[in-house]
């Protein structure tokens, strides 16, 4: 199954809005048939031995997280207002609680609750957690996240192990990690955590990586006589936005896992998919309020930006849409035209120097791929312009 989206119900459902609006459109029209299908795919594929927790930081809008609820094995939460948003809006399922810096009445939270283990990041906060734990009186399900060294793999645009970084243990702290998880009856090891390197799209660099998180928690076990099973190797799977047939080919990753599986038969891996999973469902429209001619070159003028729509910027890339004309008199034809919106900054910006047939105010610029981290991680109230309306479809 592709990536590419189908922006079909997604334009339907922006007719139905502008019909009944005063205002130009500016929404995102979020496909859930679409994200539940490409989930249940992405199910299907999973060997046994196998479990996905969504990544709740990609997109965590209520009805996205319905939607997967009865797919996935569970939630992953990267903050403490993450952990309490999950536990709000799907209470019972599955969690699990990372990320750097956690406080306090964070770790307390994650301890209260029935169903979460906790990914903890360091010797400190192991400490931390076993005094939270024992003041409960509560048994607490602890992985260790790792940092391990991964010097054949080479190198993403987004590292967060295999070199020095705020994330994880290093190995040479694992003695101190395991003796202090020995000395408390409230934490039981479930299982080692890794998330090393993000938007990872070759298939066989990730079974590299799956190797060598399999085959380090298998020296473990051995040198320290742990009993854990559980692997968690994290999501971090590749989204190519300007082609998104060159994505990340799940369905080749999931057939190479069996031989995995088959050299550790005592392992469970653990993925903790977001973008791959949610990307594709998010479409953000943007309705041309001015096209202008400035130093020679065309700009079209929509309503919201970068303050809804941060990807582009995050991304560094120029974001793949589709124009629907609605009838205007064109102003521009077959011209090349960058997109921005209303803000008052040239880092404004969506798309640059795109070639169009035509283009007119009053036409819709839609964007597709903003089914993860776009509104969620976008500067929202710089300029206090109004939110975009939210549709789910």
């Amino acid at each position: 199954m592709s990536l590419a989206p189908d922006p079909t119900r997604a334009m339907k459902a922006l007719h139905r809005l502008r019909a009944d609006a005063d205002q130009p459109v500016c929404a995102y029209v979020y496909d859930l048939d679409a994200l539940r299908r490409h989930a249940e795919w992405m199910m299907s594929l999973l060997p046994a031995r196998c479990e996905v927790f969504y990544a709740a930081k990609a997109n965590a809008e209520p009805p996205v997280l319905r939607t997967l609820r009865p797919i996935v094995h569970g939630f992953e939460a990267a903050s403490g207002g993450e952990l309490r948003w999950l536990h709000e809006h799907e209470p019972g399922s599955r969690l699990l609680f990372g990320g750097p810096g956690k406080l306090d009445e964070e770790l307390a939270l994650a301890v209260s609750l029935p169903d979460c283990a906790i990914h903890v990041e360091s010797v400190g906060e192991l400490t931390r957690l076993a005094a939270i734990a024992e003041r409960a009186e509560r048994r607490v399900p602890v992985f260790l996240r790792m940092n391990i060294a991964l010097p054949a793999l080479g190198s993403t645009r987004l590292m967060m192990g295999g070199r020095p970084s705020p994330f994880g243990l290093d190995e040479d702290a694992l003695p101190d990690a395991l003796a202090c998880l020995r000395a408390s009856p409230w934490l039981a090891l479930q299982g080692f955590h890794f998330h090393l390197m993000s938007h990872q799209p070759d298939v066989d660099t990730h079974l590299a990586l799956v190797d060598a998180c399999l085959a380090a928690v298998a020296r473990w076990r051995q040198a320290y006589g742990v009993e854990t099973t559980v692997v968690n190797v994290g999501g971090g799977f590749g989204v190519d936005y300007a082609e998104p047939s060159r994505s990340f080919d799940w369905a080749r990753f999931c057939a190479g896992l069996d031989e995995r599986l088959a050299r550790y038969p005592a392992m469970t891996l653990r993925f903790e998919p977001g973008r791959y999973v949610s990307v594709a469902c998010g479409f953000y429209a943007m309705e041309v309020l001015d096209i202008k001619r400035n130093h020679g070159r065309w700009f079209a003028i929509a309503r919201g930006g970068t303050h809804h729509f941060r990807t582009p910027a995050a991304q560094g890339h120029d974001h793949p849409f589709v124009t629907v004309r609605r009838g205007g008199a064109p102003v521009v034809a077959d011209e090349e035209v960058t997109l921005v919106g209303q803000l008052c900054t040239p880092k404004d910006v969506l798309a640059r120097d795109q070639r169009l047939a035509t283009l007119a105010p009053g036409d819709w610029l839609v964007f597709t791929l903003a089914g993860a981290y776009a509104w969620n991680i976008s500067h929202q109230h710089f300029l206090m312009h109004p939110p975009p309306t939210m549709l789910f479809v």
